[in-house]
């Protein structure tokens, strides 16, 4: 795919909209993403998809990518020369076909990125290539999914009526051995539904400077009931 145009300090991001990949894939943010297209991408294009995902969900309809300030917060230094970490990064997305160059310096991105490639899955290494015939076994297995995906619904709903955001619903799912896709399914189904019952609810956590107040106190950490502890163990009863 061609590459950016980063003659300007700034790039306009949109959304690549994909109906197939957005059906079958996994979130920019997923664990799938972070287990497995990681060893394709590399960290620092993998992390960059990421950043570039939040601003999205931030901003749907587009926003625009300080590219200086961007690889600072990344870690990836200030230069923006052909050869410079945050260029080789954005070139990599389009390589892959996580990003594509639109017209002026406008960068399509993927928000859902498509299942590994059985050619992508054979140059991981073995123990990351066992731990991906794993997961797509047990995506195989429907009526495992089903009995997981409704018990991890009625939990992800607890914790969107405490306020939890999509990624910390997620987590806690995931810690609590819910399948990574059912916990990121049912965490954004949960939130979907608590927001469509009160569109003033606040699910998303602070962003930029305002996320640490300086003189605030930080907040007592959140308690989980036990009870959903005990309802998202899915090694249990899964009915």
């Amino acid at each position: 795919m061609p590459a950016p145009d980063l003659s300007a300090p700034t790039l306009v991001l949109e959304t690549w909209d994909d109906p197939v990949v957005d059906a079958l894939g996994y979130p920019a943010r997923s664990t799938y993403v972070e287990q497995f297209w990681l060893s394709i991408l590399g960290p620092s294009t993998t992390w960059l998809v990421r950043h570039v995902d939040a601003a999205l969900e931030a901003r749907p309809e587009g926003t625009t990518l300080e590219l200086a300030a961007t690889a600072e917060a990344l870690g990836l230094g200030a230069g923006r020369g052909r050869h410079s970490p945050l260029v080789r990064a954005l070139h990599r997305a389009c390589q892959f076909g996580v990003a594509r160059a639109s017209a002026g310096p406008t960068l399509a991105v993927r928000r859902n990125l498509p299942p590994l490639t059985r050619h992508q899955v054979d140059r991981l290494p073995a123990g990351v290539r066992a731990r991906h015939d794993a997961w797509r076994a047990v995506e195989r297995d429907a009526s495992t999914l089903d009995a997981q995906r409704r018990r991890a619904r009625r939990v992800a709903l607890a914790l969107a009526e405490l306020r939890e955001d999509v990624p910390t619903t997620e987590q806690r799912l995931h810690r609590w051995k819910v399948h990574p896709v059912v916990a990121r399914e049912a965490a954004v189904w949960a939130h979907r539904l608590v927001r469509a019952r009160d569109p003033e609810v606040d699910l998303h956590p602070p962003v930029g400077p305002a996320a640490v107040p300086s003189a605030a106190p930080a907040p007592p950490p959140r308690t989980v009931p036990t009870a959903l502890r005990e309802e998202a163990d899915l090694g249990g009863d899964a009915a």
